[in-house]
């Protein structure tokens, strides 16, 4: 499954960004190989828009789910139009939440 995460850094273990739309990094994780790539939110410093414009880059990635602290009204609509599942409310390491994904704890 391809996950991408809000990561305040570049590594698996920066840790969870609270926020999606302005989030500095997305590590996106392919949970079955552990395989990532980091794509930096260039939106992040946007006027505005910055969630929905984070949410297209994802689409165009291919991600299935997405992890993070919190997402705005306006991106979760964009998320969900592009069939991508959104968890929220996590935080920690990245790799930590790649492992609790797996193990279908959240």
């Amino acid at each position: 499954m391809k996950v991408a995460i809000t990561s305040s850094g570049n590594t698996l273990d920066a840790l969870v960004d609270p926020r999606f739309g302005r989030c500095a990094y997305f590590i996106i994780v392919d949970t079955d190989t552990m395989q990532f790539k980091v794509v930096e939110n260039s939106g992040a410093g946007r006027q505005g828009g910055a969630g929905v414009n984070a949410a297209q880059l994802l689409i165009d990635e291919g991600v299935e789910v997405v992890v993070s602290g919190n997402v705005g009204p306006n991106a979760e609509q964009a998320l969900k139009s592009g069939n991508v599942k959104i968890v929220t409310g996590v935080s920690g390491t990245v790799k930590d939440v790649v492992e609790k994904l797996k193990r279908g704890e959240l």
